[in-house]
């Protein structure tokens, strides 16, 4: 890893604490505002880098690992603190992926621990399924839509990236992104002059993530890499349909 102008890292740095603002807001921030430099996160006695050219994520660092294993290993953090350090740069580019593509694989990887196998993950991210877990409340059209073939999981959302009836960690997530994925596709109406997009989907390899505007409100599904996110799409208007 090559640094540029160490002396200057704590000077121009930001300290932070990650209370009511997660990782992955920070990182959709820096990939919106095409960051170039490296966040560095603490979180108990683990230290952790990623860094960004444009807004790309290109390398990362945790312990012994690098690349995309570092990425999910940090990822998987509840907490802590961060520093931007825009003056931190590196030769390293070991992450090819965007970071969409990567925050949805991230919870899709927490979500598919390889419990009761006895085989290990290829990345150091694990937790407890989430997918059927209803101790916490979840809206009655989110738990419907659930009952799709290929949807993983819904959450709704207010335009401001709450979930509503949802305290679970992938609710929280999942509407993290959808807020993102509604604020590009209002940009992008913007620029084309065509007002603000009611539905988007972005289709990645292993994780499709669906966002549909109602209102004041959002509904984001996320759906399994497998299936057609058209016919997922369809299927979903189909159960949102007003009973004749």
């Amino acid at each position: 890893m090559a640094l540029e102008n160490p002396a200057k890292q704590i000077s121009q740095g930001f300290e932070g604490a990650m209370a009511g603002l997660t990782l992955a807001d920070v990182i959709q921030l820096k990939g919106l505002n095409r960051f170039s430099g490296c966040i560095t996160v603490e979180y108990g006695e683990q230290t952790g880098q990623i860094f960004f050219r444009d807004g790309d994520i290109i390398h990362a660092e945790q312990d012994k690992e690098s690349g995309d294993a570092a990425f999910f290993a940090i990822m998987r953090w509840p907490g802590g603190k961060f520093i931007t350090r825009p003056t931190v740069t590196t030769t390293s580019h070991t992450i090819q992926d965007n970071w969409k593509f990567l925050l949805l694989e991230a919870c899709r990887l927490m979500d598919e621990s390889p419990a009761g196998t006895g085989a290990k993950s290829d990345v150091a991210v694990k937790s407890p399924p989430l997918t059927n877990d209803r101790e916490h409340a979840m809206s009655r059209i989110a738990d419907r839509l659930t009952n799709i073939p290929g949807v993983e999981y819904a959450v709704l959302h207010g335009n401001d990236g709450t979930p509503l009836d949802d305290e679970s960690d992938k609710g929280q997530a999942l509407a993290a992104q959808g807020f993102y994925l509604a604020l590009i596709g209002k940009q992008l109406g913007e620029s084309l002059g065509s007002g603000d997009i009611r539905s988007a989907a972005v289709q990645g390899k292993g994780h499709h993530l669906l966002l549909f505007e109602s209102r004041q409100q959002y509904l984001s599904v996320a759906a399994k890499g497998d299936g057609s996110p058209a016919a997922i799409e369809a299927e979903i208007r189909k159960a949102l349909a007003p009973q004749k």
